[in-house]
């Protein structure tokens, strides 16, 4: 059998048409506020492609309490409750958090589990100043980069039913982790885990971390894709949008950027982009995508003209 035989493949439309009678439950003021910085991303795109992914998954979350009720009866008694988890992986700049706002707005709007929340993994890096101890600050991003022994008990409590779990919080203004601040998740029905190194079965660290993985806690994972000619046009244009923005306080990290000229910045973001996220992308994200339940493969113009499902 060979990869491909392991997915069931829709064509844009196709996968469209599968929305059957979910209603539309956002609107184009909604979308521009979760459209990201410099993508392109319509109320059709939300209609075609997320519609149908938010029904898909509420039918999932619906057969996953079943067997839950199943399991209870056989052992006669009530378990805990407990989250249904979805992880969402990607490069950078593939268009993962605009996926992640959408679908926890969509899924939210379901009756049957109105509470969900949205996790990024960016919060479980370590902190600067511990990448620079160890001297992989470049590696920022990188499996080695992450606390996964506290995201893999951040996961553990929330999938054994704990009330309320809390997550550390990453600021991308001073590209650090905010101290003392964090993300409080209480008693959640389902759960959004967005980042890059989620599909991982090895992360480098065999020695020192928990023979868990971050995989082992998603009941469901989707996997971002594009060209990775596109994926790093969209970076570099995200990077020229950032120096005009963002990088123009003097309190960002990133501020030194705001002083390139444009073809300074062009040549600064591509630099950036193959020297450690397009390394990132081939040496660890990218050889897990089979490990994902479904992926959603873009085009150049940002929209999803191909999914694919895994066969159960």
């Amino acid at each position: 059998m060979s990869i491909d035989d392991r997915y069931v493949e829709f064509t844009r439309a196709e996968w469209g048409r599968l929305r059957a009678a979910t209603p539309l439950t956002v609107s184009e003021a909604d979308v521009a506020q979760l459209r990201a910085t410099n993508e392109e991303f319509s109320l059709d795109e939300v209609t075609t492609t997320y519609l149908p992914l938010s029904r898909l998954l509420n039918l999932y979350v619906g057969a996953t309490e079943g067997l839950r009720h199943v399991t209870d009866t056989f052992l006669g008694e009530l378990s805990d409750r407990t989250p249904y988890v979805v992880g969402i992986a990607g490069s950078v700049a593939v268009g993962k958090s605009t996926t992640a706002r959408v679908l926890r707005t969509l899924l939210a709007r379901w009756p049957d589990h109105p509470r969900v929340d949205l996790v990024t993994t960016d919060g479980f890096l370590f902190p600067n100043r511990v990448l620079d101890e160890r001297g992989i600050m470049t590696r920022k991003g990188f499996p080695e980069s992450y606390d996964r022994r506290r995201l893999v008990n951040f996961l553990t409590d929330l999938k054994a039913g704990v009330p309320r779990v809390t997550a550390p919080t990453y600021s991308h203004h001073t590209y650090d982790i905010v101290p003392g601040a964090e993300q409080v998740v209480e008693e959640p029905d389902i759960v959004l885990i967005e980042g890059l190194n989620l599909l991982q079965a090895s992360d480098g660290q065999r020695d020192t971390t928990p023979s868990t993985f971050v995989s082992d806690y998603l009941d469901f994972s989707i996997y971002v894709d594009a060209d990775e000619a596109d994926i790093e046009r969209w970076y570099v244009q995200r990077f020229l949008k950032l120096r005009e923005t963002a990088f123009t306080d003097t309190e960002s990290f990133f501020h030194h950027f705001a002083a390139l000229s444009e073809d300074e910045a062009v040549e600064v973001g591509r630099q950036i982009w193959h020297d450690i996220n397009r390394r990132n992308l081939v040496e660890n994200i990218l050889p897990a995508r089979e490990r994902a339940h479904l992926i959603l493969e873009k085009g150049p113009d940002h929209r999803v003209r191909r999914v694919r499902l895994r066969r159960l």
